[in-house]
């Protein structure tokens, strides 16, 4: 799917867009499972999350514009959407470091119906190796090239402790991989070519804990002055 992303936008499809229509995919993925045959660009725009306008520019990118009166077809631009993103073929996945986390991930039953296959899972744990987790047994970091060769796989998803990360990146980029789903809590170096996306829990909560702190201030009369602030003590 990110190498398909990179075609996107070599073909002119803005990343932002892009980045936009797993969005829409979902909200019509919602829609056919409740029978509708048709939506508006409003309805469709309401159920992403975006604005009408912004959705249906985003939608013209892929040459589909809808019948003015009936809106668009769900059906077919899921299908669209779907061919765009890479989703009309299997992909197959490797998870690396098989903690809490990547078991979780393996454990995710939603990966097959978008059209990704969980090929193997490796860990460099000799406690861990020879589990049986989500019908495949995990396999030890010694062997990725191998399983990398020999399952076809496609993408890679690291959930390995940060001090680790850089060096699997750089092993399964060397054994062909030029996409990374990146769980570790740190920014990996790879070379041009590379599509990386980065998945970091703790800055996605660290946002939401400032508009929490946001919506207090507003309740309590804004955040504490300077003049309000503790004296320096001298060290």
């Amino acid at each position: 799917m990110i190498r398909r992303l990179s075609q996107a936008r070599e073909r002119g499809i803005p990343e932002a867009t892009v980045a936009r229509l797993p969005l829409y995919l979902r909200a019509l993925n919602g829609m056919a499972e409740r029978g509708l045959a048709t939506v508006s660009s409003e309805d469709l725009a309401v159920a992403a999350g975006v604005n009408s306008a912004k959705l249906r520019k985003d939608l013209s990118h892929l040459g589909s514009y809808g019948t003015r009166g009936v809106g668009y077809d769900v059906e077919y631009l899921i299908y669209q959407i779907s061919r765009e993103l890479g989703l009309t073929q299997d992909w197959a996945v490797a998870i690396v470091g098989v903690g809490n986390l990547g078991r979780a991930l393996a454990n995710y039953g939603g990966f097959v119906s978008r059209g990704f296959r969980v090929a193997a899972l490796l860990d460099a744990d000799p406690e861990v190796v020879g589990d049986r987790i989500a019908g495949l047994n995990v396999e030890h970091i010694d062997e990725l090239e191998t399983v990398i060769r020999r399952r076809g796989v496609s993408i890679v998803v690291l959930a390995t402790p940060a001090a680790a990360a850089q060096q699997v990146a750089d092993r399964v980029v060397a054994a062909g991989i030029t996409s990374i789903l990146n769980f570790a809590p740190v920014v990996l170096s790879v070379p041009e070519g590379v599509d990386i996306r980065k998945v970091d829990l703790s800055i996605e909560l660290q946002i939401l804990a400032f508009h929490e702190q946001r919506k207090t201030d507003r309740m309590t009369g804004g955040p504490a002055m300077a003049e309000e602030w503790p004296e320096a003590v001298d060290l």
